[in-house]
């Protein structure tokens, strides 16, 4: 597939998300960066704002197959993965996958479930395997999931804990949509609902030659540099207690290298590297009580460290 055409393709995959998202085309861009970069997001929002339609959108979009979990507290992880059940007609284990086995998973409400149960993605998300009685399992590629909880209710809930939170590439947040827009929401929930009339755009071998195109984008080694300048700074700013991993500087490399695809480029600029790092970074450092009690937030912290960062201007030549 030529390059133009793989932009169009970017471009009309955004378009049917928009059919059912109206006014998020940002959380649709960075939704479909983490899944051509590989990667996994955590979406964290109230009820009702349309995120399980946007995972359903870009599942039709790119023609994969969609798996969509409840999390609940007392969610197995087998329910999760599969289970081998004994077969007495042929006297053998025959295994049974689970949700897991899908190509876009939507693991609804992850927090409401035991640690046991949400380290049963690990797994999936880190390796593209479950190992299930001993015997590992190939996860279908393309693999991507969409992680979302609820920011409000905290009763009976259990937090991510840091390991699994540095699985996912992107954590972002969608928000109420504005007046407009949700009289346009009204009018279009009227009457057939728009995800119906999706239609794919591209299959699963032209999305594979997609992520492949995008491991491609050239970063200079300027452009290295900044991202583990800013990484670095995470680790002995003031407010946090711990930074990012050097997964942290993996992630908003590829995370880059997709948002430059998107926009045409096949370079990075230091300006992808300024608009993902809160989406990338927040998530990954953990903040000191102080620095809570001033009203910071994750993303402000990550916003003043890339502040604090001298841009590159101009390539390092050797």
């Amino acid at each position: 597939m030529a390059r133009e055409q793989m932009n169009q393709t970017i471009e009309k995959i955004l378009l049917n998300i928009e059919k059912v998202m109206i006014g998020k085309r940002n959380v649709a861009e960075l939704s479909l960066i983490a899944l051509l970069a590989e990667g996994h997001v955590l979406l964290e929002d109230v009820p009702g704002v349309g995120k399980t339609m946007m995972v359903r959108a870009l599942a039709k979009s790119v023609n994969a197959n969609f798996r969509r979990i409840q999390f609940t507290p007392d969610l197995l992880p087998s329910d999760v993965t599969g289970i081998s059940i004994y077969n007495p007609k042929e006297m053998e284990f025959q295994f049974r996958p689970g949700p897991l086995m899908g190509n876009i998973i939507l693991a609804d409400e992850i927090n409401r479930t035991s640690p046991k149960t949400q380290s049963a993605l690990l797994e999936g998300m880190e390796e593209a395997s479950v190992t299930i009685d001993g015997v590992t399992h190939r996860l279908q590629k393309p693999f991507f999931v969409m992680a979302t909880q609820n920011p409000i209710e905290y009763e009976g809930t259990y937090p991510l804990p840091e390991a699994q939170l540095d699985r996912f590439l992107l954590k972002m947040k969608m928000g109420y949509p504005e007046n407009d827009e949700e009289i346009e929401v009204l009018n279009r929930a009227q009457k057939v609902p728009p995800i119906e009339d999706l239609y794919p755009v591209i299959d699963l071998e032209g999305l594979r030659a997609l992520q492949q195109e995008i491991k491609e984008v050239y970063v200079d080694q300027t452009i290295k540099q900044y991202i583990v300048d800013i990484v670095s700074l995470t680790r002995s700013f003031r407010g946090v207690y711990l930074g990012a991993s050097p997964r942290g500087s993996i992630a908003l490399m590829k995370a880059a290298q997709a948002y430059a695809y998107m926009y045409g480029r096949d370079y990075v600029l230091p300006d992808d590297i300024q608009y993902l790092a809160p989406f990338v970074l927040s998530h990954r450092i953990i903040m000191k009580s102080e620095a809570k009690f001033e009203g910071l937030s994750a993303e402000e912290i990550v916003n003043r460290v890339v502040a604090r960062v001298p841009v590159p201007v101009q390539r390092l030549v050797k």
